[in-house]
Parts: structure tokens; C-alpha cells; sequence
């Protein structure tokens, strides 16, 4: 039996998921294409994009945010986006019973039928470990119910356009869009998230690439729980992180090796 704080997480994410169609035509047309098809000036003139993941990303922003805005309204939800660009999460709902909710939009794209490029799922310093703290984050983290992720999963239109042409309003529909191919899905963050940090050199949580198990939430921390998904990533140290406090290796690199250390059976 779903004690109250996981019931109520539920009825949020099932709240959110019936918007997933609304979502999908806010952002494709009927065939499956981007609406998307570049930037426009005073004198009507159109600039195609590139599908660099960044600015996909941040258009996609601009596009879902009034669908979710509309969610908000109709359940009764107060709605808080992010004060800064690097603060977590997006957008904080709170419900008539100040429960507070998280939920980051993020997207990648599709590097086979199965897999994804990958997402970072926010920090596993700062404010994830200092759990009291206002440091770029709405709330502190121990004040939300739930943390969620919308993601967009898309794929990459190969040599669709020619980013030095400018095309004319007039000429809109003959421009290709550089991604296509939406699938949505909402999810807690634990759920999806992989024991290894995220692309790059930010110390942020990474998720699983498959497609599968991120539509279904069945990451390597589902069967273990959130509260060992907190204590793994608290805990989680880099070489460097381990070098700066004077350690010669890492206490664990993987889920497996944190079991071991913890002496916890699987």
C-alpha cells in the first residue's frame, strides 16, 4: 500500500501525463515535424537553425510553457518558474495543500531506434546535498513532495537546410525542420537516473540512454528507492572530489560497489 506521499506524487504525474498530447501539438504538426522552422526578422526575412541541442532545447521551453501553464490553471496549481537559468527546477507547482513539485524540462535526441544521446538530472552537489539550502534553487530540496522530469525525446533530421540561405514569410513552407519525431514522458528523477554523472565535467546526475526504460521509469534505482538514490549521489564522489579530500580512490563508481561499501544486499 502507497503510503500518502507516494500517492500523492502519482496523482501529480498522472495529472501532467494526460497533457501529453496537448504537448506533442504544441511543438509538431500532423506529420511529425518541428513547428519550428527558424528565426524571423522585422523585415520578415527567415534565418534557418542548426539542431544544436541547446537551442532545441530552449525553444522547446518556450513552446511547452504555456501548455504548462494551461496544466497549472486547470488543476488548480500554483505555478513558479526558475528565478535564474542555472537554478533548479523549471518550474515548482504548488497545490492547494502546499505540497510543492518539481519539474525540469529536458531533451535529447535519438542515436538508434533504442537509445538516446542521454540528460543531466540537475546537481549531486549544493543544494542536493545541503538540503536546507536556498543556493540556486526555488525551494530548498527537502521542501518538495516530488521531483519530476518532462522529457522530450526527438531525432535529428540529417541535412535539412542550409543555414547560410535566408528564405522569405512567403517561402516558410519549403523550409525543412531540423528535428522531427516527438515522444514525451514524465517521470520522478530517480527513476531514471543512472548510476554515473552526466556528460561533460559538471557534477550532474546522468540518466539511462534507453528508450524504454525511460518512458516505463525503470532506471537502476527504481527496485532500490529514491532514499537510496539520495544517499548514492550525497555521498558520490569524483577522483577529483575524492583527491580533494585526500583519498586515494573513490569510496564507489557504480550502484554495485556502493552496495558493497554500504553493506547493503541487493
Amino acid at each position: 500500500m502507497k503510503n500518502d506521499k507516494g500517492k500523492i506524487k502519482e496523482e501529480f504525474r498522472e495529472s501532467l501525463l494526460a497533457y501529453v498530447d496537448s504537448f506533442n501539438s504544441a511543438v509538431s504538426t500532423q506529420n511529425g515535424d518541428w513547428v519550428i522552422k527558424g528565426f524571423i526578422d522585422i523585415t520578415k526575412n527567415i534565418y534557418t537553425i542548426s539542431a544544436d541541442t541547446k537551442v532545441i532545447s530552449k525553444i522547446m521551453e518556450l513552446l511547452l510553457f504555456p501548455k504548462i501553464a494551461e496544466f497549472a490553471q486547470r488543476n488548480s496549481l500554483k505555478m513558479l518558474l526558475s528565478k535564474e537559468q542555472n537554478f533548479y527546477p523549471d518550474v515548482t507547482f504548488i497545490d492547494e495543500n502546499e505540497n510543492k513539485f518539481a519539474l525540469d524540462l529536458k531533451s535529447t535526441y535519438r542515436k538508434t531506434k533504442d537509445s538516446v544521446n542521454g540528460m543531466t538530472l540537475g546537481a549531486f552537489t549544493g543544494y542536493f546535498r545541503t538540503r536546507s539550502s536556498n543556493k540556486n534553487i526555488t525551494f530548498p530540496y527537502q521542501d518538495y513532495t516530488g521531483h519530476f522530469v518532462l522529457g522530450v525525446i526527438y531525432s535529428r533530421v540529417e541535412n535539412s537546410s542550409d543555414e547560410r540561405k535566408v528564405y522569405n514569410i512567403n517561402q516558410i513552407q519549403s523550409i525543412a525542420s531540423v528535428v522531427k519525431d516527438f515522444t514525451f514522458f514524465i517521470q520522478e528523477k530517480y527513476k531514471i537516473a543512472t548510476d554515473r554523472p552526466g556528460s561533460g565535467n559538471t557534477k550532474n546526475i546522468g540518466s539511462v540512454t534507453n528508450i524504454d526504460k525511460l518512458i516505463s521509469g525503470q532506471g537502476p534505482f527504481v527496485n532500490l528507492g529514491e532514499s537510496v538514490f539520495d544517499d548514492y549521489w550525497m555521498y558520490y564522489l569524483t577522483k577529483d572530489m575524492a583527491k580533494a579530500v585526500d583519498l586515494e580512490i573513490t569510496p564507489y563508481k557504480n550502484i554495485k560497489e556502493y552496495l558493497k561499501y554500504k553493506k547493503i544486499k541487493k
